[in-house]
Order: C-alpha cells, then sequence, then structure tokens
C-alpha cells in the first residue's frame, strides 16, 4: 500500500539613415538658395523693383515645387521602411515562437532523476514510485512555461509546439532519440519568476513530495546564459493558415547557433 499522505503523481533601420540624408538635401537646397538671393542683393537697383519682385516670386515658386518634392521622396521612402519593420519584427517574432530561432540568456536549469532506491524499495512504495514519468517533466515545463519562460530545451531539444515526448520505463524518448535520466529542462527567462512559478505549481509539488519519500531527484540552478537552439524539424501547416494567405511553411533555423546578444 501506498503511504496515505502521498498523492500520486498524476524561450537595423535604415529609414533614419535615409531620411536624414535627405532632410540634409533639403536644408542644402534652402541654404544655396538664400545665399543666392542674398549675393544678388548688391547688384539691384531701386528703379528695377517691379521686375525684381516677379523674378523673386517665380524662383520662390520654383523652390517651393523642388521642396515639395524631396518632402514627397522622404515621405515615400519613410514609409517604406516603416512598413518593412513591422514585417520583420512579426516575421521574428514568428520564428522565436515556432523555436526556430536560436537564442541564448539566463534562466534557470531544471534537473529530475531516479531514486538510488530502484533496486530496494522502500515499504509501502512501488518501483513505479522511485522513478521519473512523463508527466512529472510536463508538470516542470507546463510550470516554466506558467512562469514567463520565453524559450526552452529538454536534453538541449528545442522546446516546440511539435516536440513529442514519451517515457517508456525510465527512458526517455524525444524526438525519435533515446535517453536516460538525469533529465535536464532549461528555460530562459526571468530566474525568481520561474522559481516562483515551480513552487506554485500544484503537480511539481507532489513530484517534491516523492523526492522527500523516496530519493527522487529534482534540483534547480540559477544560469547566466542558457543557449537555446534553432528547431530544424519540419514545421509547415496543412490547414492553419493566416487569414486570407498560405498555409505556413518555416524552414530551417532562423539564426546561429549563438542567437541574438
Amino acid at each position: 500500500m501506498r503511504t496515505p499522505a502521498l498523492p500520486s503523481r498524476p524561450p537595423r533601420v535604415r529609414g533614419r539613415s535615409i531620411g536624414v540624408a535627405l532632410v540634409g538635401v533639403l536644408a542644402g537646397l534652402m541654404f544655396a538658395t538664400s545665399a543666392s538671393v542674398f549675393a544678388e542683393d548688391t547688384e539691384r537697383q531701386p528703379q528695377n523693383l517691379p521686375e525684381l519682385v516677379e523674378a523673386e516670386e517665380a524662383r520662390l515658386q520654383e523652390t517651393n515645387a523642388e521642396v515639395s518634392q524631396l518632402r514627397a521622396e522622404v515621405d515615400a521612402l519613410l514609409g517604406e521602411q516603416s512598413a518593412e519593420v513591422p514585417e520583420a519584427a512579426a516575421s521574428d517574432a514568428l520564428a522565436l515562437a515556432a523555436g526556430r530561432l536560436a537564442v541564448t540568456g539566463p534562466g534557470v536549469e531544471v534537473s529530475l532523476w531516479d531514486s538510488p532506491l530502484v533496486q530496494d524499495v522502500p515499504e509501502g512504495f512501488s518501483p513505479d514510485d522511485l522513478v521519473v514519468h512523463q508527466q512529472d517533466l510536463e508538470a516542470v515545463i507546463n510550470a516554466l512555461w506558467a512562469g514567463g519562460a520565453e524559450a526552452m530545451t529538454v536534453q538541449g531539444h528545442r522546446v516546440t509546439a511539435t516536440t513529442l515526448i514519451r517515457c517508456v520505463g525510465n527512458v526517455l524518448l524525444l524526438d525519435g532519440d533515446t535517453y536516460s535520466p538525469p533529465y535536464r529542462i532549461a528555460a530562459i527567462g526571468d530566474a525568481d519568476a520561474l522559481e516562483d512559478a515551480l513552487d506554485d505549481s500544484s503537480a511539481v509539488r507532489i513530484y517534491r513530495q516523492y523526492v522527500d519519500a523516496v530519493g527522487l531527484g529534482f534540483s534547480v540552478t540559477t544560469e547566466d546564459e542558457i543557449e537555446a537552439p534553432g528547431d530544424d524539424g519540419n514545421l509547415s501547416t496543412r490547414y492553419a493558415r493566416i487569414p486570407g494567405g498560405d498555409p505556413i511553411t518555416l524552414e530551417g533555423p532562423t539564426s546561429d547557433p549563438n542567437g541574438p546578444q
């Protein structure tokens, strides 16, 4: 019989420089026009005042037309750049959420391993109570996501919406590879928030009761730099699509393994 006190364990915009350059052209044109007008003041005669006014009005209109044209070009270029920036940002955000973007950052690493008593089962427990199960890994993963993890790995594999995690006995099957304990889950994010989320998880608390009772392994360490590689698996959809668009296809990691700094 199981001890009643223990419940069952069920991750450069260039528009500005272009705009600055064209604004400089505008300023230079205006300065040159002003200098030209000033230089000609010494040659003006009072008796030619009507002709002078007419000539200056024509020149002013021509200058204003050039200024308007340059301003239109500046606005057009800035408009193109501002349209490109959200698109690029959205692309990076999508790649990050999908796990395609390799990233690095601070966070925590959680390790779980089987009890050393597996060959000498304590009275009141079964051998099944002394090994790490799939639901234990899922409890930790879910708690870390709830704690604000921005990227996550299990045994160095990037965790995505399509990651398949299964345990057969005390062997972990992960995306076609097999692993034995200890199992390591690394999450990038605010370390304090991630640790609080682990403490707040009822499923993790149940696992930790077995840590105390039968010696299951559990440790949490704070890390200054965690590397989460981009997932290189196929992530194309058959049914999900952006409204009015085609099915989504993401091919290959979108960044080098070192990720953004």
